[in-house]
């Protein structure tokens, strides 16, 4: 084999070359490192040694196995609040935007051009039992309004409660399931909703039979992209949550940023990523990840 030959063989390789290598610093080189570290017994004053102390991870999981339910239970109610708000967003966007597309999705992630955290300490201020109020109307906020229409009793409060939590997740990742799904349904031919209108089928059956369909490439997107993050988020409950909706993510970060206990909190971030990839696998066989493929490369 002549050496021209040899490297145009070897010419993908080596384009791909730099991605693997990415993919080998920053995540296979970090991820064995906290496999290490998990194994570990120790202290920070005394130092931690390899002692492959597997243990951990039962102790772990039989301190925090509300935790990580809890935050399991949040991601997919949160998931499922995206979908359904996300899917008539996106649609609206792809068939009845126009010339408007682009300046609509941009109106939709202009406030994610705000700090993750600042936006949600602004709904902790606007959830609040005094909340934000305008100048002219001092005593309208909208925990007031909540209880003036009777969806929250007059003691009670939205802060620090499941309700709250989950509406945080929700605002937050809500642009990660309407960008998959409008992507996947800008690619529908409209010759096709045509055709199906000339079969005499009505607007239901059009979407059913021929929107959804080629729509599910999306929204299998959508849900990874979205429950992933949601499942192990810990910004949200920590602002807008208390002690009895604690997530997984706020243990983790307690246990290696102020209890510095670096192997508890290798195990659990290890135990979570296993369940998140159970989740991964299950929804994917249940979906069909080749029908969805073939529908995607249609």
């Amino acid at each position: 084999m002549t050496w021209s030959r040899l490297r145009a063989k070897l010419a993908p390789y080596w384009l791909v070359l730099p991605a693997w290598l990415w993919l080998v610093i920053f995540f296979v080189v970090p991820t064995l490192v906290m496999l290490s570290v998990s194994t570990m017994t120790g202290n920070l004053l005394d130092g931690f040694k390899q002692t492959w102390h597997w243990s951990t991870y039962s102790h772990g999981w039989s301190l925090y196995h509300v935790q990580f339910v809890r935050s399991i239970v949040y991601g997919l109610i949160a998931t499922a609040l995206c979908l359904v708000i996300a899917y008539p967003v996106a649609y609206w966007i792809a068939f009845r935007g126009g010339r408007h597309k682009s300046s609509l999705l941009f109106l939709l992630l202009l406030p994610f051009f705000v700090s993750f955290v600042i936006r949600t300490q602004s709904w902790g201020f606007i959830l609040s039992d005094h909340g934000l109020a305008l100048n002219w109307a001092r005593d309208l906020h909208v925990l007031g309004l909540l209880k003036d229409v009777h969806l929250v009793s007059s003691s009670g409060s939205i802060l620090q409660t499941p309700v709250a939590v989950v509406g945080g997740l929700v605002y937050n990742f809500l642009p990660f399931t309407v960008l998959p799904i409008y992507v996947a349904l800008e690619r529908v031919d409209p010759a096709l909703l045509e055709a199906s209108s000339d079969l005499y089928a009505n607007k239901a059956s059009a979407f059913s039979k021929v929107v959804l369909p080629l729509s599910m490439p999306g929204v299998f997107a959508a849900v990874l992209l979205t429950f992933v993050p949601v499942a192990s988020d810990y910004v949200n409950a920590t602002i807008l949550g208390g002690t009895k909706t604690t997530m997984i993510g706020n243990i983790i970060q307690t246990e290696y940023f102020t209890n510095s206990d670096y192997p508890t909190a290798a195990a659990l971030s290890f135990i979570l990523m296993a369940a998140l990839l159970i989740g991964v696998f299950a929804y994917a066989r249940a979906l069909g990840t080749e029908d969805v493929l073939e529908m995607a490369a249609r």
